[in-house]
């Protein structure tokens, strides 16, 4: 098969999938909530089992992050996103008010294509199976093309044991042949009835340009502001672990620090002293033409490596060990890289001279990129953060914790999730963290509890001896009794 076919081989699998998935989820459609369940635990304690080996899959083929994090990505999306919703009613009859004359039904969607990342990739595929099957929807998964093997093989564990705990036959599958054809045709077939998008820029954009309904989140560029009163060792190791988690391909992760004026010296010694290196300038100039491609994009050979993998690509010496590159940075904007998105443990370092201006900055910060998605703040001060949360343009302000784990509810009592909506203000459709109740329509069953008059304000008389028009009609009775006689 000549290479230029590959567009129609991929096309022409994505409309078989389809065929098979639409025929499966009329059946998974007709399975109790019971049934869901089982099916639902199968493919999480599966995926956990494999956890393992996945995610060794997966950062020997993308290069990105390192197997030991991505192990617990692998157990978050399996474990602590099936507790998060084992015990939730999706299907059938989810909620009755009898006060109130209402009862709810849980209506699957039917169809999700699904598109997943090459920065988390197995854990993605397996969260997006769990909270998609617990709605009785089926799902085809359309992989980053660098992430193509390690999808395939998480698909074949979940769809295997989801199957022999009852599940129909092609209500999870994966398109094989990837192309930007074969994912176009996904997102815009008739019998596909919503897209869940998890990836760069360019593809949520596609997914909501498609005609067909869709849940997408953009990019996160979260800023972490460390107030004067935060105990500031811990903001800093909860800094430091969440920008090294999976080397920083979380997009919860912080991207920049912003502090105080009084307390910036603290701030920077304590950030040396748990192995962070701040650039000097020129390293930092030399640094940064590493952070984006020429076409405004962030630079794929940064993602997911090391501070010393980066430093070795930008010709800077560091000391070993050094788990984050910091350059202090005054501007924000779409060709200042530092103050945009760097799924690395590359940060940004702003001084303000209060929490006033500091919270002018985040906000600058926030609509340069990232809007709508993840900011972070530490600090004991309630009014302070009462006012950050009050003005911040984000669907989450994380307080007093890692921006990564907060951000996908590993460390909050967030949903536990892996696509992070980013609501109308990021051009999204959503800004929950997306779980199975995103993924359903619930029909509303509603009783009359009111006539006209009621909503008209009328009062209706308990005796006829009350009614207003008593005496006319009386008058009008008798009139009608003497023409009878």
């Amino acid at each position: 098969m000549k290479l230029k076919d590959r567009d129609l081989l991929s096309i022409q699998e994505t409309r078989d999938l389809i065929v098979k998935a639409n025929a499966a989820q009329k059946k998974l459609a007709q399975l109790s909530q019971e049934k869901l369940d089982l099916i639902v635990k199968a493919i999480a304690d599966e995926a956990f089992e494999n956890r393992e080996k996945l995610a060794k899959l997966a950062v020997v083929e993308t290069g990105f992050g390192n197997w030991r994090d991505k192990v617990i990505k692998n157990a978050f999306a399996s474990q602590a996103v099936y507790h998060s919703i084992k015990n939730l009613k999706t299907v059938g009859i989810i909620k009755e008010d009898p006060s109130q004359k209402i009862i709810e039904i849980g209506v699957p969607v039917g169809v999700i294509a699904a598109l997943i990342p090459s920065t988390n990739p197995t854990s993605t595929a397996i969260y997006k199976a769990l909270i998609s099957i617990k709605a009785g929807n089926a799902i085809i998964f359309s992989p980053h093309p660098s992430a193509l093997n390690c999808i395939l093989e998480t698909t074949r564990i979940i769809k295997e044991a989801a199957e022999k705990a009852g599940c129909p036959e092609d209500a999870i599958n994966c398109i094989s042949n990837v192309t930007l054809q074969g994912t176009d045709t996904l997102m815009k077939h008739d019998q596909v009835s919503l897209i869940l998008a998890t990836g760069g820029s360019a593809m949520v954009k596609a997914a909501y340009s498609s005609g067909t309904p869709a849940i997408g989140v953009g990019p996160g560029n979260g800023p972490a502001f460390i107030e004067k009163s935060a105990d500031i060792p811990l903001a800093v190791k909860r800094i430091i672990d969440s920008k090294t988690f999976d080397n920083g391909v979380i997009c919860a992760s912080e991207q920049s620090v912003i502090v105080e004026e009084c307390i910036r010296e603290e701030v920077m010694a304590e950030f040396m002293a748990q192995d962070a290196y701040f650039l000097s300038y020129p390293e930092g100039r030399k640094l940064e033409k590493f952070i984006l491609r020429d076409n405004g994009s962030m630079n794929p050979a940064i993602v997911g490596k090391t501070a010393e993998q980066i430093a070795d690509l930008a010709q800077i010496s560091i000391p070993k060990g050094t788990k984050v590159l910091i350059a202090e940075e005054t501007k924000v904007g779409k060709n200042v890289p530092y103050s945009r998105e760097k799924l690395a443990p590359i940060l940004a370092f702003y001084t303000e001279k209060d929490w006033e201006a500091a919270c002018e900055r985040c906000i600058e910060i926030l609509h340069n990129e990232g809007v709508g998605h993840t900011m972070a703040i530490h600090s004991q001060n309630e009014d302070v953060i009462r006012e950050f949360a009050l003005k911040k343009p984000v669907s989450r302000l994380l307080v007093n914790t890692s921006a990564t784990l907060g951000g996908i509810g590993a460390s909050t009592s967030l949903v536990p999730a892996l696509t992070l909506g980013c609501g109308a203000i990021g051009g999204g459709s959503t800004s929950d963290n997306i779980g199975p109740l995103n993924l359903i329509n619930i029909r509303r069953v509603a009783w009359g509890v009111k006539e006209l008059e009621d909503i008209r304000g009328d009062k209706k008389p308990e005796k006829f001896d009350d009614h207003p028009h008593k005496e006319l009609i009386e008058r009008i009775l008798k009139q009608v009794l003497e023409e009878m006689k």
